[in-house]
């Protein structure tokens, strides 16, 4: 099987939404990216850290689904990174209601011996300096690096960031972040601009409407399922990037056509992870379930047309 190495954060959430609100549960971008990877055949592993406040059965959970996590740190005394905010009715905006980056304020990364030659790494949304430091670490150049990434760290660590775009094959971003990193208002310009900056393929998550992705002159455009309910948004951009990487990295074809079936294979993930709180969702799917709705994908973009 191929190796996937997903960087990424394992956190508690307290969400807020108008039909509910939690206490503190499983959350973070390596969580959620391990997750929907896991629905592949593949071996994966996580590199994140964690406080000893961090429950086992949540560790359970992960190596319940063959994910290794010799890759997630413990730290004694620590506590584990805490997100909690709050959607506003039309679940596409949200206030943070608080941020304590606790043990995620000293991550120094360490990548487990068997996965310093994965086939796939996934950098999960982090400081630039933690995803360089997991490229520092590989044995051998990896077939493809994602790269997914947010708007906070063009703020504040824009110069780190770009020294690690130069060094990925895909990014991921959504379209107001591309936006703002391209100084692009078009995508269509906005992904040229960021494919100058190193990536050969860009991503550009557009929410309830869907995906592009961009390759050289190729564009691709795959559409979000028309959910009855979004229950919770929270980690929907993660289990995208988590389908993506997952299935390219079990086809391991890294190719154009293979990242357009990837594209819609994140965006059907993505797709059941709104519909409860948290990872609720993603931990009782189904492959049945999966595949059913793979083929209203299929309905959803598939058409005959007779040109005149």
């Amino acid at each position: 099987m191929n190796k996937l190495l997903i960087v990424g954060t394992v956190a508690f959430d307290a969400i807020e939404t108008p039909f509910g609100k939690t206490d503190k549960i499983l959350g973070g971008a390596g969580t959620f990216i391990g997750l929907s990877a896991s629905h592949f055949n593949l071996q994966s592993a996580i590199v994140s850290v964690v406080g000893d406040d961090f429950p086992q059965e949540y560790i359970d959970l992960l190596t319940a689904r063959n994910i290794d996590v010799s890759g997630l740190e413990i730290v004694k005394g620590g506590k584990t990174f805490f997100w909690s905010g709050r959607y506003h009715n039309d679940m596409n905006s949200r206030d943070t209601l608080a941020t304590e980056l606790n043990v995620l304020a000293d991550f120094n990364p360490i990548v487990p011996e068997n996965f310093k030659n994965a086939d796939v790494v996934m950098l999960g949304n982090l400081h630039p300096i933690v995803q360089t430091g997991v490229l520092n670490q590989m044995t051998q150049k990896p077939k493809l690096v994602v790269l997914d990434t947010m708007n906070f760290w063009m703020d504040c660590a824009l110069p780190e960031l770009l020294e690690v775009i130069q060094r990925v094959d895909v990014i991921t971003i959504n379209d107001e972040e591309a936006r703002q990193l391209s100084g692009e208002y078009s995508l269509v310009k906005a992904a040229a601009k960021i494919h100058s900056m190193g990536p050969k393929y860009v991503v550009i998550k557009k929410g309830e409407h869907g995906a592009l992705i961009f390759h050289n002159e190729h564009i691709f455009f795959a559409p979000a399922l028309p959910l009855a309910d979004v229950f919770d948004p929270t980690g929907a951009g993660d289990t995208f990037a988590g389908g993506f990487a997952g299935f390219i990295t079990q086809q391991g074809d890294i190719s154009f056509e293979t990242m357009k079936t990837a594209i819609i294979q994140g965006s059907n993930l993505a797709s059941f992870c709104v519909e409860k709180f948290g990872t609720e969702r993603m931990l009782s799917l189904t492959k049945e379930e999966v595949n059913e709705r793979l083929k209203q994908f299929k309905a959803l973009t598939q058409f005959e047309i007779e040109l005149q």
